[in-house]
């Protein structure tokens, strides 16, 4: 595959999760995650509108497939949103939930699937923001999660809803959810299943900004702002933010990338550049 520059997209392959957990290339699904580049941000769209932006077994293998090759093509940051006039994401493909009952496998590979596309998003080196427009359901919530900021446009909501469906929640999503909104929160929104507005998922912490306006403008800017700064640094502090949240408050590998930085060229460069601005 071979990335555009700017603003054309790019197809995912298709992949398929088999019994013995190796991704081979499958039936050639419609890609519903588009890439595009734009300098050094990199952007993903879901684009499956006839579906809401469910996310089929395939899809997640798409998302993952996507996401690295975001990372391939130098991008700095990455944008995950969806085609514009749309939801964000339904959540997973329930249509294929009948071909869970009696096949056990079928269940597993789903499972495996979404942990693969949601945590090859997760752990992309580069900073990950999600841009919410519209419905953001089930795993739809968990992909956001994934990024490392959630941006919510006026119309976005907000619902995790297994629940009524009889099922259950990934135990690395309800970790994530825990995370950004404690657990008292986050009980309410397993449990309750109620949806919630853009204001409302800011004022609990499951998005760190919450946009009155119209939300592209303001993301694309603070993106290009973040993929301005230094890609080793980014990359540094991303781990930083990760082990952190994992309750980590010292880490050898941190403290020698930390000195290692001092002494970079990056360094030397960027205050160069700082102190001839300010003559």
């Amino acid at each position: 595959m071979h990335l555009q520059r700017p603003g054309a997209s790019i197809r995912a392959r298709p992949f398929f999760l088999v019994a013995d957990d190796k991704a081979v290339p499958e039936r050639q699904a419609a890609a519903m995650f588009e890439l595009s580049l734009n300098g050094a941000t990199a952007r993903l769209a879901l684009n499956r509108p006839a579906a809401l932006n469910a996310i089929a077994i395939d899809g997640w293998f798409q998302l993952a497939s996507a996401a690295d090759e975001a990372v391939g093509s130098g991008a700095r940051a990455l944008i995950v949103s969806s085609a514009p006039g749309g939801a964000f994401s339904a959540g997973a493909d329930i249509s294929e939930f009948d071909s869970f009952r009696d096949d056990a496998e079928a269940r597993s590979a789903f499972r495996r699937a979404m942990r693969h596309g949601l945590d090859t998003l997760a752990d992309l080196p580069i900073p990950t923001i999600a841009l919410v427009e519209g419905a953001c359901f089930g795993a739809g919530v968990a992909l956001a999660m994934a990024c490392d900021i959630r941006v919510a446009g006026p119309k976005a909501r907000f619902a995790i809803t297994p629940a009524k469906l009889g099922v259950a929640y990934p135990q690395e999503d309800v970790y994530r959810l825990v995370s950004l909104v404690g657990p008292g929160q986050a009980s309410r929104l397993l449990f309750g299943a109620e949806i919630i507005d853009a204001r409302e998922a800011a004022r609990i912490g499951l998005v760190e900004w919450a946009i009155e306006g119209e939300a592209e403008p303001a993301v694309e800017p603070f993106a290009a702002a973040v993929a301005a700064n230094d890609e080793e640094s980014l990359r540094v502090l991303k781990r930083a933010v990760r082990l952190a949240s994992l309750g980590t408050s010292q880490d050898e590998g941190q403290d020698r990338a930390f000195e290692s930085l001092l002494g970079s060229e990056a360094v030397t460069e960027r205050l160069a550049a700082h102190r001839s601005r300010r003559k």
